[in-house]
């Protein structure tokens, strides 16, 4: 089948359009920012976010055309990264030729244009994993997966700046809700309990053990249940649930078949002046050194490949594992807001994940 590029399938001023806007600067807004903007939903800030949103969005979703449209390895021919790449193509082409919005009734309709382009995108992950399985398959044993470092840089931007995309739409979306949740500007809760949403995540990732091995080791949390700050709940959830669900999976592989009780996993939330840090610690027997840099790279992974057929991935956190994404995409989310996250091992022993978050929300997105 012979692959078309862009050049081939888009008018000439559509091509033109695009690589124009990708040559433009993205501009990246704060956590802070978001939370002093949304604040009073008022129709004019509405039209201020939606108008900031009309330029914005197609600068973001040129900036992935192009660099979807020229990957290294032959990536950009494979069918799942065309796929990927003809929902940019198609969501810049419906931002470009939206009217510039001059009212309130500009404003809802472009609103549900952003939600519609949102939803077209939520299988972008599972689609782009589908065409890196395919590039291993070609490659084969010939080359170390870690030898890949453009194809990991690559992924590296374009989910951290997915997160983004999606993240600005979802908040101007969110702003819309006539009843939102006590506590809540849009997407961000400014009152988010770490040792709740830690126990929320960590009761959903036991379940996940329970249904693969019948049974989950116990997990322990400390720290101050009154402890609030401001921070988007879904991140958090999603973030301690992957490092918790790992941890389960290595005491539960290491401890299932023997006499001796499974020791517990420890989760300990601690509030700093400027971060708040989540530890959660196993011994699970750890992870050898030479195999430390291969958690981040999005082609190594010690589980199961996923099955097929799932849908809309982000509401079935469950299954990432077998993508080999859990731990990088944790790691773009923490960092989306000016955070981090670092593994420890202990081999033979355990090991032990530190998240860092901001906790003053006043670091920008770093835009790839």
């Amino acid at each position: 089948m012979a692959v078309k590029r862009l050049s081939e399938t888009l008018s000439r001023n559509l091509l033109d359009d695009i690589y124009r806007c990708s040559f433009k600067k993205q501009t990246g807004v704060s956590l802070k920012y978001m939370m002093d903007f949304g604040q009073s939903p008022t129709e004019k800030n509405l039209i201020v976010s939606a108008q900031f949103l009309h330029n914005e969005l197609p600068v973001r979703l040129a900036h992935r055309v192009t660099e979807l449209e020229n990957l290294p390895y032959g990536l950009s021919s494979k069918a799942p990264v065309l796929t990927v790449r003809d929902w940019y193509v198609d969501s810049f082409r419906d931002l470009r030729h939206f009217p510039d919005i001059q009212d309130a009734a500009d404003e809802l309709k472009f609103t549900e244009l952003i939600h519609e382009i949102k939803m077209r995108h939520n299988n972008v992950m599972p689609t782009m994993a589908m065409g890196i399985q395919q590039l291993k398959a070609d490659l084969g044993r010939k080359v170390g997966l870690i030898e890949l470092p453009e194809i990991h840089q690559f992924l590296d931007r374009f989910y951290l700046s997915r997160i983004g995309i999606r993240m600005l739409i979802g908040q101007h979306v969110a702003l819309h809700h006539s009843d939102p949740p006590p506590g809540y500007i849009g997407l961000i809760c400014t009152r988010v309990s770490p040792m709740e949403v830690a126990q929320n995540a960590i009761d959903d990732a036991r379940s996940s053990c329970m249904r693969t091995y019948g049974s989950a080791p116990d997990v322990q949390v400390y720290g101050d249940p009154s402890f609030v700050f401001a921070y988007v709940p879904t991140h958090l959830h999603q973030m301690v649930f992957e490092l918790v669900k790992n941890s389960l999976r290595a005491v539960q592989e290491r401890y299932g078949d023997s006499e001796d009780e499974c020791p517990p996993i420890r989760v300990v939330v601690a509030d700093g002046l400027e971060d708040v840090t989540i530890k959660i610690s196993d011994e699970g027997g750890g992870i050898p050194r030479s195999g430390l840099s291969k958690i981040w790279t999005y082609m190594y992974s010690t589980a199961k490949s996923p099955m097929a057929g799932y849908g809309h991935i982000e509401h079935t956190p469950s299954i990432m594992a077998g993508y080999g994404y859990g731990l990088p995409i944790s790691r773009l989310y923490a960092r989306y807001f000016g955070g981090d996250l670092q593994v420890i091992s202990m081999e033979g022993y355990g090991t032990d994940a530190y998240l860092h978050l901001n906790r003053l929300g006043n670091v920008q997105e770093p835009l790839p």
